[in-house]
């Protein structure tokens, strides 16, 4: 494995495709140059090192010297948690307002009685509880976690010993997962309760426009 500076690897590549017509071409379509950043430095090499996986970096091919993939960096237990939550409420979104559309559109020609129009909420319920189960369990394991995490740390306080940076950082992910995961829950909990609402609120529109629910006659007032 080599590895060299941004201002190296820009040549490297430029003289590359020459230098490798020289080689075998079935280990020249198998190699690639690897290049990213530490720090402020742009580091290439022909072998990709392990404390280098999860950076953002530009692959080339070393039979053309051309940039054929660009990888970002891993995401971190938070980004993928508060991604997780974005895909989940895109999820939601798009289900509520199909629901909407197809209870205003077709509440009359396709539902025979209220059973048929329950059932189109069934769905968005019950990926709505299996949401909500799946955060519930996710806050308890985290904060069990936690717990345990500030208890060996305090047992090694008072051992007179010092926490170590690695278990201080192991406590503050922890605990930002763990609130990640409550603000989870709190908005599934919104939502169930939401959805509740509108089922209601459907039901009540699908009466009136069968004629099932009777009409709210003002008081008259009496004649004096």
């Amino acid at each position: 494995m080599f590895r060299v500076p941004a201002i190296v690897a820009a040549s490297l590549l430029l003289v590359m495709p020459q230098t490798l017509l020289a080689q075998s071409s079935g280990k020249a379509a198998d190699k690639k140059l690897y290049c990213w950043n530490e720090g402020k430095e742009r580091i290439c090499s022909d072998a990709l090192p392990a404390d280098a996986v999860n950076h953002a970096r530009d692959e080339f091919s070393a039979n053309s010297g051309l940039r054929n993939a660009q990888v970002q960096r891993a995401l971190s237990d938070e980004e993928r948690a508060a991604a997780s939550t974005a895909a989940a409420q895109v999820q939601l979104d798009q289900m509520a307002e199909q629901t909407r559309q197809r209870t205003e559109q077709a509440m009359l020609t396709t539902y025979g009685d209220e059973n048929a129009l329950r059932r189109v909420f069934a769905e968005r319920q019950e990926v709505l509880d299996n949401n909500l189960k799946t955060a519930q369990y996710n806050v308890a394991s985290l904060r069990e976690s936690l717990v345990a995490l500030l208890a060996a740390a305090g047992d090694r306080e008072l051992a007179g010993g010092k926490v170590a940076d690695k278990q201080a950082q192991a406590i503050g992910q922890r605990h930002a997962q763990l609130q990640s995961q409550q603000r989870l829950l709190a908005s599934f909990e919104q939502q169930q309760q939401a959805l509740k609402v509108e089922i209601e609120s459907s039901l009540q529109r699908y009466r009136q426009l069968k004629g099932l629910a009777p009409v709210d006659v003002p008081a008259q007032t009496p004649a004096g």
